[in-house]
């Protein structure tokens, strides 16, 4: 009896001192039908220029995670393990100093032991235009050579909240000396 009264007790008490959602008006509020007035969706297509620069001075590349060595050959032959952090800019035209469009902020890393495939998390920051301070997330897989890949677009903010999508990337320069490279991206983005 007395076992089944302090559980009764614990219980009355834990509900006194956690209030369930629909006691607390605070924690969950209902939406109004449509507070961003949502227009009909339409589809962007935007193509510009990403610069992935690891020589010079400058570079957008930082390495924060060397890939594992194996013990019997000294090497990972696809760089499994590795992890890059980028600030990489968008330039309207494939020279890198063409007109600078925004900047991919994220993070790459090597997340393939069969080819080098990478998985990409990184956000589109526009800095002109019309689409000055919004973005587009992406996430995704990026087999490097392959011709074309494609990754989802899964949000963005500003003028591309709710967006989604797909992006598709191919290789316009890559320099085996320096490592630098320059991608070609087309995204299709849904979005208000």
């Amino acid at each position: 009896m007395t076992k089944i009264f302090l559980c009764l007790l614990l219980l009355f008490t834990f509900s006194q001192t956690f209030p369930t959602t629909e006691a607390d008006p605070t924690f969950l509020q209902s939406v109004k039908k449509n507070p961003m007035k949502l227009q009909t969706e339409k589809l962007s297509h935007f193509r510009f220029y990403w610069h992935d620069i690891i020589s010079g001075p400058n570079p957008t590349v930082v390495n924060i995670v060397q890939p594992p060595v194996n013990n019997k050959t000294k090497t990972t032959p696809t760089g499994f393990g590795m992890i890059n952090m980028i600030d990489d800019p968008l330039t309207e035209k494939p020279e890198v100093g063409s007109k600078l469009l925004g900047r991919a902020q994220g993070f790459y890393g090597m997340a393939s032991q069969e080819e080098p495939g990478l998985l990409m998390a990184m956000n589109f920051v526009f800095t002109t235009g019309k689409y000055n301070g919004s973005t587009i997330s992406i996430l995704g897989r990026n087999p490097v050579f392959h011709k074309v890949r494609e990754m989802p677009v899964i949000g963005g903010s500003g003028l591309f909240r709710f967006a989604r999508g797909y992006v598709q990337a191919s290789t316009h320069t890559f320099d085996l000396k320096t490592g630098d490279a320059c991608v070609e991206y087309n995204v299709h983005v849904l979005h208000y």
